[in-house]
């Protein structure tokens, strides 16, 4: 479906050929890590839901709450499966409907759900959220078991901010055609985590951090690339369907990581300088060999790169990234739902039959001695 033009959207606009990406009429410059995630929530649900509060952060803290009953449901055999097979089962279990106070909960449970899920694979007690703190805070907080500082929650708060919604990638498709059934906003939301969790789409981010691994040190970085595209690997965190230039959610992390890391670089566990380092000369490596490589095609760096290096700073496993992307982009996923079921239309697109006709299929099945 490249180039159909599948939905008109007010929520979000990707200029591939500008590297500009627009939220409701704002570019990601002017939002991401200047407004709170809750605040960007409000923006891509504003006329789709009449009893929308003019602040959404109490009613997102008390539905954290409700969802986080649903945690006694985690047994051993959803522990045992990856993180967002146990995180998307868990979402599951919540009642289907189009209210505003189930869209609450269904941002609210990719938060508590993840976090609740990665402490019990690591053998730890799951927390119970605190309604009081902002979202982020509180996502970090029930995460590690301990309050993060107000740089860590700053950076979550712009990456939840930079993949709130872009366009009608796979899984917000994915969502929007199972709203245009009316089957329901948890519903639309599990397709969309479906659709996240392959490693085309929201998978991805998480080899970037083996990748950054095996370089190991910025003079390693050109010889490691060459080798990789030599074998036809496909180098993680560069080039993008869409865009033709960089990608500007690209440039919104790497400023949020640099300024993560100037915060934190004093402590060993976290990402600091250096990795910081690595990643820049890894960036500018692969740009380099791209260009040589495929003179005739324009890769940038795009999101996965400094998603990789934002979150494991904010020590999130990688096993979890999917999980914290759909956190933010579950608001976008639920905005477009209810834009699909307000124009009323059944996603019913057609397709090209090319496999044999009925004289073919004859003709093959009497060669082959099935007519006899």
């Amino acid at each position: 479906m490249e180039g159909v033009v599948a939905a008109e959207t007010v929520l979000s606009e990707v200029d591939g050929d500008a590297g500009r990406l627009l939220i409701r009429g704002r570019t990601l410059d002017e939002i991401a890590g200047r407004w709170p995630f809750e605040s960007v929530t409000a923006l891509l649900w504003d006329g789709f839901f009449p009893d929308l509060p003019g602040d959404l952060a109490p009613r997102l803290g008390a539905a954290r709450v409700e969802v986080f009953a649903e945690v006694d449901r985690l047994d051993d055999t959803l522990v045992g499966r990856t993180t967002v097979e146990a995180t998307r089962a868990l979402i599951a279990r919540l009642a289907d409907g189009d209210d505003l106070d189930l869209a609450l909960r269904l941002v609210a449970a990719p938060a508590v759900f993840t976090a609740a899920v990665t402490r019990r694979q690591a053998g730890l007690d799951a927390i119970a959220p605190d309604s009081h703190l902002a979202h982020a805070a509180d996502i970090l907080r029930m995460t590690r078991g301990a309050p993060a500082s107000a740089a860590e929650v700053a950076a979550l708060d712009a990456y939840l901010v930079t993949v709130c919604d872009h366009g009608l990638n796979a899984s917000t498709f994915a969502a929007r055609v199972v709203a245009s059934t009316r089957a329901g906003l948890t519903s639309a939301v599990l397709a969309g985590i479906s659709a996240l969790k392959g490693p085309l789409h929201g998978g991805a981010p998480g080899p970037v951090i083996e990748m950054l691994d095996q370089i190991g040190s910025p003079a390693h970085a050109r010889a490691w690339l060459e080798g990789a595209l030599d074998r036809g690997d496909r180098l993680m965190g560069f080039g993008h369907r869409v865009y033709r230039v960089r990608d500007p959610r690209a440039d919104a992390l790497k400023r949020a990581v640099a300024t993560l890391a100037g915060a934190l670089a004093a402590s060993p566990q976290r990402v600091g300088l250096g990795r910081i380092a690595l990643a820049e000369a890894v960036e500018a490596a692969a740009l380099a060999v791209l260009r040589e490589r495929k003179p005739g095609r324009s890769l940038q760096t795009n999101v996965e790169l400094y998603t990789a290096l934002l979150l494991e700073a904010l020590a999130f496993p990688p096993s979890a990234f999917t999980c914290v992307f759909a956190m933010g982009r579950t608001a976008g996923w639920i905005a477009h739902a209810r834009e699909q079921l307000a124009g009323g239309r059944l996603v019913r697109p057609q397709s090209r039959y090319v496999g044999p006709r009925p004289h073919q299929a004859l003709q093959f099945e009497t060669t082959a001695g099935f007519g006899a």
